[in-house]
């Protein structure tokens, strides 16, 4: 077989390693070349971050010819792969395309040599770059970018340097936007009191400010908004608090507004809540009411913030995800003066806050460690949920109310709710136990509360949940039959439990 791109050797390179060292030469130039396209086969990999913000036909576009007209003469892009929507911070194994790409790099089939890349910050990250290269070099892939002129030299120590100072440039470019833009933001809430985006809080809606104070904004027509009291909805943010004010709970609030048949946020705007259902109020919607300060008139800023944190501990080369967190009052941005009409005042906000902060007395001097041994084992035998953990006359129980909430009205129908106190149900265990490992159980001996008494059972409830728990077998009470069950995968065997 000929020897691809060999040279015939002069005679005056014979014999003294000159065609040796021609050859080699020529041979790494066209090492990996396809003769069906006289040169390396290309993956174009790009990416655009937003498709608010950023054109991805435009971006992908320029990409792409600046990769282009870094191969040229080399070889020809074949195939491309462009990202949008996700951010440089997000790691390759976590964009869409991108792990396409990495999960072809394995098949001897995939169609291509070496991947390009228009520039660097589409594509790394910190020390993405760190944790691809070796995958790249392990499977034989070349990687081009226009900051090396070209091929990148895995072994090069230049090229390995050049690409630590360009992840190091690509996060503190974002570092930087991120504190820029949130101290402009932080300004411009507390001494503008502008809106600052995002929906606007139930009992508000949208009204035009005038042109956007940003001159450059202004002239491409973005329009500047602020707050309003929306007709249909700010009577209702009134009277929750004046409710909250007046003592009630907010399960008694919710129960009301769903009782008068008053559309749940969710309902009153199902545009924007498309992944909700609107079924009725809840006790987790009238609290975020009584506790957004918003209300007051103020705007404020900051309440959540964006935090980080490893995508899979596991697997470091996935890279962090962003994790919303709550923040403390005191990392609020309140603005100076009032930004928009109130619908409560700042007086009664706060006393809204102290009602939902005060707390009974301690019964004990000590404080009572609260355990559920039977917590996520048991469920209803009247409708099949599982039976919620609660604390009844100091001592553990489980009660299930068949799906019904403190903001639902009461309904006739329903069943009672059903109770249950660990401490009946912790003796039958073992016995329950040998029912489920004895197939055959013989000699049986009925007590006067049904259960089954035997010389045998040694094993003590914790045992048993252990053992429940090992195996993944639920057990199911039944009120009016009194009756334990414990349900396995093959296995299906009852004890009865007195009621007495």
């Amino acid at each position: 077989m000929a020897v691809p791109f060999a040279p015939d050797p002069g005679p005056g390179l014979r014999g003294d390693g000159g065609a040796l060292l021609l050859w080699a030469e020529r041979t790494a130039r066209g090492n990996g070349r396809a003769a069906g396209h006289g040169g390396l086969r290309f993956v174009f990999y790009g990416r655009t971050s937003t498709e608010d913000w950023q054109d991805p036909v435009t971006s992908r576009a320029r990409q792409r010819e600046q990769a282009e007209a870094l191969v040229r003469g080399h070889g020809v892009i074949v195939t491309e792969i462009f990202d949008v929507g996700e951010s440089r911070t997000v790691a390759w194994g976590r964009r869409p395309r991108a792990a396409a790409l990495v999960a072809a790099l394995a098949d001897p089939g995939r169609g291509w040599d070496a991947v390009v890349i228009g520039e660097y910050e589409r594509a790394f990250y910190g020390s993405q770059y760190a944790a691809m290269a070796p995958l790249f070099e392990h499977y034989g892939v070349q990687l081009w970018m226009p900051e090396t002129g070209g091929l990148v030299d895995y072994a090069s120590e230049h090229d390995e340097k050049t690409m630590t100072v360009l992840g190091l440039s690509s996060k503190r470019e974002i570092t930087r936007t991120s504190i820029r833009v949130r101290t402009a933001m932080a300004v411009q809430a507390r001494e503008q009191g502008r809106y600052l985006g995002g929906r606007p809080p139930y009992g508000y809606r949208l009204a035009d400010a005038g042109p956007h104070p940003d001159k450059a904004h202004a002239a491409w027509g973005r329009r500047a908004h602020r707050l309003e009291p929306d007709p249909a909805t700010a009577p209702v943010v009134r009277w929750i608090f004046a409710q909250r004010l007046a003592g009630h709970s907010v399960a008694r609030i919710a129960r009301a507004l769903n009782e008068g048949g008053v559309p749940c946020p969710s309902a009153a705007d199902p545009a924007r809540n498309p992944h909700r259902t609107g079924a009725g109020w809840t006790l987790g919607t009238v609290t975020t009411i009584l506790r957004n300060p918003r209300y007051t008139g103020r705007q404020v800023w900051n309440r959540q913030r964006t935090d980080t944190e490893l995508a899979d501990p596991g697997n470091v080369t996935l890279g962090h995800k962003s994790v919303q967190r709550w923040n403390l009052p005191d990392g609020w941005v309140i603005s100076n003066r009032p930004a928009h009409p109130a619908l409560v005042s700042e007086a009664d906000f706060i006393a809204a806050q102290d009602i939902n902060a005060a707390r009974g007395p301690v019964p004990h001097s000590k404080p009572v460690l609260r355990r559920y041994l039977l917590a996520g084992l048991l469920a209803c035998g009247v409708c099949g949920r599982r039976m919620e953990s609660a604390w009844t006359n100091d001592k553990p129980a489980y009660r299930c109310r068949h799906g019904r909430t403190s903001a639902m009205a009461p309904d006739p129908a329903r069943p009672k709710n059903t109770y249950i106190r660990e401490d009946r149900l912790l003796p039958h265990l073992p016995a329950l136990h040998l029912l489920l490992t004895s197939p055959n159980v013989r000699a049986r001996r009925r007590t006067r509360a049904g259960t089954d008494a035997r010389s045998t059972c040694r094993l003590s409830a914790g045992d048993v949940i252990g053992y429940l728990r090992e195996h993944e077998i639920a057990l199911t009470w039944d009120p009016a039959a009194a009756a334990l069950q414990a349900r396995a995968t093959k296995t299906a065997k009852t004890v009865t439990v007195g009621t007495r």
